[in-house]
């Protein structure tokens, strides 16, 4: 961004707001929106929202919804090349009958919830005035707690289970517009 100085206040031009979708969670059928405001010079605040209420190939759930607010340091202005960010997360599942990275999805059904934070890296490329593309990688701790059910489409209870995860909890190719 071109961070001309205002005839009216003699201070470089920082954007306040930007609203965003992440195109890796969109690849995956799942909607999500950001929105990214402007706390200081070097801050920033980003709150995302990532909802898939959809029914899968061959009548399998990957339902779920993640709600992952994050607090940035940036290294230049906000909105500016590289930053650093603190990030927490919640959600909730109900997945069965998919297929992820292994079977695991495959023969169960597993619904319950999930918290965590983790510490991210990530840079921004302006593509004009207003667009912008991020990219963003994260890793941390995640604590998930869960039903598992025999089948995708049955009731019928097997355990409840907790799970600790660490690894991977952000990754984006995020397209941004800028909002004054």
């Amino acid at each position: 961004y071109s961070f001309v100085p205002s005839a009216s206040i003699g201070k470089p031009y920082l954007p306040q707001v930007a609203v965003k979708s992440n195109l890796l969670y969109l690849a995956t059928s799942s909607p999500n929106l950001a929105v990214e405001f402007g706390l200081a010079r070097k801050w920033t605040l980003d709150i995302a929202a990532i909802y898939n209420p959809f029914q899968v190939e061959k009548g399998g759930l990957n339902r779920f919804g993640i709600i992952q607010p994050e607090l940035r340091y940036w290294f230049c202005n906000r909105f500016e090349r590289h930053f650093i960010g603190l990030h927490g997360l919640y959600g909730r599942f109900n997945i069965g009958e998919v297929s992820f990275l292994s079977r695991t999805f495959e023969d169960h059904r597993y619904k319950g919830w999930g918290a965590g934070a983790g510490i991210a890296y990530g840079y921004h490329l302006p593509v004009s005035k207003r667009w912008a593309l991020e990219f963003t990688a994260g890793m941390g701790y995640v604590y998930l707690e869960y039903d598992k059910f025999r089948c995708y489409d049955c009731d019928e209870f097997i355990a409840q289970k907790n799970r600790h995860y660490l690894g991977p909890t952000r990754l984006g190719v995020s397209v941004v517009f800028m909002i004054k």
